[in-house]
């Protein structure tokens, strides 16, 4: 066999997927020293996604000073890839829940420097961006980053201020005249991984909020709060984002998104698909190793493991997926071009046993899986 793909996400809480992907290429090496391995590390759009997508297409990683999530000053980051072109940002390099450190509270949190990044971006000349979100500690809806981007936000009083989560109620008028030009002329694509809604019991508030730091009194008061935006941009921009599936992402900004910026929300594996050229690079491959902690109901959604699988299923390329541990009812994963799942567990062991051992185990099935693949091609077709 000559040519290897692999598209793992990370093991949450065990191992990264480029330590992933390290192993499993290290493992068919030494079955297949001259094959070709083609590595593209995977995240989700939260915290290690600017680093995954610089690992899988080279780039640089710029630093700027920005607002945290409490208005503090902070250096942020973005990743460039295309030659420039592209700028990658995740929301947690600056509104991220480690960067509040004790202090968990949603309502006064701000993604104000989630636009300066953006702002950023633009001015240096790129002309997309690619905005993961994830591991946020915000519950603004955006407002902060669509501040910073030049968007205006009144009270009653006429007094322009920059809304946090619960400040939205506050916003009497919205002004957008002042959005910056170089971002209007941006492809801008959000990475969105859930599809809950704005708001309701399955909103941003309800569903996110309590590992923010909120509780119910507060929970209750955030989701009012993403109420009144939502009704808001419906007066001032004539945008409903109300029922969009993932306008509940970090904290309402998959809406906020959509109202101030004009974004699309897009999987993020179709995303880092899409990026890498994944179709292109299918040709002339004769596997693809892809893989996530847990394999299960949720995954069949379209996350990591199925988005890469609908992609090689159209090409005729048989997907490995190499997992933590496989939960019930995965059957339709074969259905969507997976050809074989094999658990890295090979204790059977719980997780906080296992996950000390994920490394020595993953290569341990990577080496059982490739001499069985070396031994199956070989009886075919002689060489490797």
């Amino acid at each position: 066999m000559k040519k290897f793909i692999l598209i793992p996400d990370s093991f949450k809480g065990t191992m990264s997927s480029a330590q992933i992907c390290g192993v499993m290429e290290e493992r068919i090496r030494a079955c297949c020293p001259r094959a070709e391995v083609i590595s593209i590390p995977v995240a989700d759009g939260g915290e290690g996604s600017v680093d995954a997508f610089l690992a899988a297409l080279g780039g640089k990683k710029v630093s700027v000073p920005v607002r945290g999530p409490y208005m503090e000053d902070i250096t942020g980051f973005y990743g460039l890839i295309d030659g420039g072109a592209t700028a990658v940002i995740e929301m947690a390099a600056c509104a991220g829940l480690p960067l509040a450190g004790g202090k968990l509270r949603p309502d006064q949190a701000t993604t104000y420097g989630v636009g300066q990044l953006m702002v950023d971006a633009a001015k240096r000349g790129c002309r997309k961006i690619i905005l993961g979100l994830g591991g946020s500690a915000t519950n603004d809806f955006g407002a902060g980053a669509a501040a910073a981007a030049g968007i205006r936000f009144f009270n009653s009083y006429g007094k322009e201020f920059v809304p946090t989560g619960g400040g939205l109620s506050r916003i009497a008028n919205i002004d957008a005249s002042g959005f910056l030009p170089e971002l209007k002329a941006l492809e801008i694509v959000t990475m969105c991984d859930i599809d809950n809604p704005l708001y309701g019991p399955q909103g941003a508030a309800y569903v996110f909020g309590p590992q923010k730091g909120a509780d119910p009194g507060m929970v209750k008061f955030l989701d009012d709060q993403l109420r009144s935006i939502s009704d808001m941009v419906i007066r001032e921009l004539g945008v409903d984002v109300s029922g969009i599936p993932g306008a509940g992402a970090a904290g309402g900004m998959g809406g906020g998104m959509i109202a101030f910026f004009g974004s699309r929300l897009q999987m993020g594996i179709e995303t880092v698909l899409d990026t890498v050229r994944f179709d292109q690079l299918l040709e002339g491959a004769d596997m693809v190793f892809t893989g996530e902690g847990k394999i299960d109901t949720q995954s069949l959604r379209g996350k990591v493991v199925i988005g890469v699988a609908r992609r090689a299923r159209k090409a005729g390329i048989p997907v490995i997926a190499v997992v933590g541990d496989i939960g019930g009812n995965i059957e339709g994963a074969y259905d969507e071009g997976v050809t074989a799942i094999f658990s890295i567990n090979r204790a059977a062991i719980p997780f906080e046993q296992a996950k000390t051992r994920a490394l020595e185990d993953l290569s341990l099935t990577m080496d059982n899986l490739m001499r069985f693949i070396v031994r199956l091609n070989a009886a075919v077709k002689p060489g490797c």
